[in-house]
């Protein structure tokens, strides 16, 4: 090894970020491997081998190690005690004596296994890289930009590889645009044979919640919590917010002067509505604030079957309810609680019918 050659790996180092050490160890592996395979003898499997590069020229020669013994049994493994002294007068019996073995033609045989193996551990070492890079993202959000669409899937370029944005993670109604620029959720890294596999969403929870963090310093400090999110990707979220100090709207905080920090959030997902509610530890209250933006009149609650029966103005039932029964499903998903709305005049039926059937069993 030249000092071009060590010139070109200080090169690979800067530029794949690859461990330099690791590298010169991958070169002593193929050397030794290159010994024992061209210029050994058959016992090669037992012998201890060497190798020692000098540090300013890249110069590496190549050494047997061999127990100094007083008779030699296995001269592949062995030295004797004479033979040794005539190396170096200084070893003793049970030394490890270092015996040169460098072929003189060694240099180009080496060099070419070195490079493949080289080649080799550069690429297992980026894909290293990029995994450990990558897993450190999972389960937050990254921006990608669109770059080709293939049975269903979106590829989405995020630097350093292609991430994968499966059929089931598309948000309805985009389009995903060649060169258009995403804030994706990062799902899963997984490592495989040819490297990290990135799979992402548009669709998951865990998007709205991570830009909200962006958008809200409040949130991303601790001083308001986000409880809970519900959402149908592409058409409504809401999310249960509350604060930790009593000075702090919540709601307030989320939605930002004029409205600019929700309305910033509401872009990135094209126009999804988002609800923002107010979170309470009392079941009634939270189911109550959860049907929003419907006014509900009462809320009673069954702890046993963690169930609620709730009491809305004639007027507002199909606003309680919501298009195809959105609003009461992503508020019984948001608090947990199954709920069953009824209106004022339905329920005032039901408890005159129930009243007149007790005085018929009287």
């Amino acid at each position: 090894m030249n000092e071009e050659f060590l010139g070109a790996l200080s090169e690979i180092v800067k530029e794949k970020g690859i461990s330099a050490e690791s590298l010169l160890e991958t070169i002593d592996e193929a050397i030794i491997a290159a010994y024992k395979k061209n210029y050994s003898n058959a016992g090669v499997a037992a012998q201890n081998v060497k190798v020692k590069r000098e540090p300013k020229t890249g110069e590496v020669k190549v050494f047997a190690q061999k127990l100094v013994v007083e008779e030699v049994f296995d001269d592949i493994t062995e030295i004797s005690l004479e033979d040794a002294k005539a190396i170096n007068p200084i070893f003793q019996l049970d030394d490890i004596a270092e015996i040169e073995v460098t072929p003189k033609d060694f240099g180009r045989v080496a060099a070419q296994l070195a490079k493949q193996m080289v080649i080799q551990r550069i690429k297992e070492s980026e894909r290293n890289i990029i995994y450990n890079e990558f897993a450190e993202k999972e389960f937050d959000i990254m921006t990608g930009t669109v770059i080709r669409k293939d049975k269903g899937n979106v590829f989405v370029n995020l630097g350093r590889i292609e991430a994968i944005l499966g059929p089931n993670e598309q948000m309805a109604g985009e389009s995903y645009v060649f060169n258009e620029k995403l804030k994706l959720y990062i799902v899963e890294v997984k490592k495989t044979s040819k490297g990290a596999s990135v799979l992402c969403s548009r669709t998951h929870p865990g998007l709205v919640k991570r830009l909200f963090e962006l958008e809200v310093p409040e949130i991303y400090e601790g001083v308001v919590e986000i409880k809970s999110i519900s959402r149908e990707a592409g058409s409504r979220t809401k999310i249960a917010v509350h604060s930790n100090d009593e000075a702090v709207d919540a709601m307030g905080a989320c939605v930002g002067p004029k409205g600019v920090r929700v309305q910033n959030i509401v872009n990135e997902l094209k126009n999804e509505k988002i609800d923002i509610i107010k979170w309470s530890k009392t079941p009634e209250e939270y189911i109550s604030n959860a049907l929003s933006p419907a006014k509900v009149i009462n809320v009673i609650i069954d702890e046993e079957n963690k169930s609620a029966k709730v009491i809305v103005d004639d007027s507002q039932l199909s606003l309680a309810i919501g298009k195809e029964g959105q609003n009461v499903r992503l508020a019984a998903k948001l608090t947990g609680w199954k709920i069953d709305i009824k209106s004022k005049s339905k329920a005032e039926s039901e408890k005159i019918d129930e009243e007149n059937a007790l005085e018929d069993n009287e």
